[in-house]
């Protein structure tokens, strides 16, 4: 596998040095500062490449080419932003960047209701909790129909979660779950949101699951005539949030991308994170499965809770069997070397996705949620004892 490291550019507190000085050799980053849905200019992909291989690192994944929501409603001047789409991964390709990331995901990015949730060794991970995001469903948003999405344990649970409330809790919390990424759209108010969600709960999941797939009947095509690869990132949880319709979110959602559009250039990235929050998802056999189509991997750990809630544990110590997912894709990476006998393509970009806040990270206000260096740090070194390991014990029998 390739180490890689996910920065967000030159704004990125976490300098491309201490990078190199982590042992990653590739970076996974995007032009954050273009909105989502312009077109990504020659010039712009190559002064951020430059600034990367100055550095001596590769540009190895664009993550990502954001997806703009008229697409994925397919409204407004959605053609336009396909066609930007389709000329983004084109200059891409030509300035010498083949892998991109991307996802498909209804109104939320990744969706967190505690940001600083505190570990017994006191360090802070992220943390999905589902009692809290229905108490903010149900009782401050008020979205129409929110009540249906649960059971009654969990609106018993959020009704006294959020009675146990005060004002600043509950913006913040607010805050945690619609206040956007960079590369997206923008932070959300309680009114706009709702809007969106009505939007998107219209047009049901086998109606967003086509429009995905006319999208990729779009830009597939022009990625595989550029030698690039798209890899589309699961549902982050892996589960309907807001009644809003998922189509990233299992192995069969998995199965019926590749089978929509049969090419090469349509790939998977393999997030342990977000597929492994669900406990039907069967990680190792998915990588068995998909494997030629996995152009990228996000190496992560979560502690699952019967509820739906989990939080983001030690890399090596969660509900996910991360050796047996390193050994699954290290095991296609050498078929692809006996395969295709070449070099090229042959090993799989792989970051340490996000880390536990550590010590002094703790009450750093520019740190990124997850996106800490010492945690992330700690974790790569994890990764890359287990991929050691298991690289030497294989050569062995």
């Amino acid at each position: 596998m390739i180490e890689t490291w996910r920065w967000f550019g030159p704004s990125d507190t976490i300098s491309l040095n201490r990078i190199k000085q982590a042992g990653a050799t590739g970076i996974v980053t995007s032009l954050h500062d273009i909105p989502t849905g312009e077109l990504w200019p020659k010039e712009d992909i190559l002064a951020r490449k430059a600034m990367i291989e100055a550095e001596g690192l590769v540009w190895e994944v664009i993550e990502s080419i954001p997806v703009h929501n008229n697409i994925k409603t397919r409204s407004g001047n959605y053609k336009v932003l396909i066609e930007n789409y389709k000329q983004s991964i084109i200059n891409a390709a030509e300035c010498g960047v083949f892998t991109i990331c991307y996802n498909f995901m209804p109104v939320v990015d990744w969706t967190r209701t505690n940001l600083m949730y505190k570990l017994p060794n006191n360090s802070h991970a992220l943390r999905f909790e589902m009692t809290d995001f229905a108490a903010y469903d149900i009782f401050l948003l008020e979205r129409k129909n929110s009540r249906q999405s649960y059971s009654p344990e969990v609106i018993a649970k959020a009704e006294k979660s959020y009675a146990s409330m005060n004002d600043e809790t509950r913006l913040a919390l607010e805050k945690n779950i619609i206040a956007g990424l960079p590369g997206g759209e923008g932070s959300y108010t309680r009114d706009s949101i709702k809007e969106a969600i009505e939007e998107f709960i219209s047009i049901g999941t086998e109606g967003f699951r086509q429009n995905l797939f006319m999208f990729l009947g779009e830009v597939v095509p022009v990625a595989e005539s550029v030698a690039a690869r798209m890899c589309i990132h699961p549902d982050d949880p892996p589960f309907s949030l807001f009644g809003l319709p998922r189509v990233v979110s299992t192995a069969d959602d998995a199965r019926k991308i590749i089978a929509a559009h049969p090419s090469p250039a349509n790939g998977l990235t393999m997030c342990a994170g977000s597929y492994g929050a669900r406990r039907d998802n069967d990680l190792v056999g998915m990588v068995q499965e998909f494997g030629s189509r996995v152009y990228f991997v996000h190496l992560r750990n979560v502690i699952r809770e019967e509820d739906g809630s989990f939080y983001e544990s030690e890399h090596l110590d969660g509900d996910n069997d991360m050796v047996g997912l390193v050994q699954a894709i290290l095991n296609e990476e050498q078929q692809r070397l006996m395969v295709d006998g070449e070099e090229k393509f042959i090993r799989i970009p792989m970051r340490p996705d996000h880390g536990h806040l550590l010590d002094d990270e703790v009450n750093d206000k520019t740190v990124k949620p997850g996106y800490g260096y010492t945690g992330r740090l700690k974790g790569l070194a994890e990764l890359r004892g287990v991929i050691h390991a298991v690289t030497q014990l294989t050569s062995r029998t």
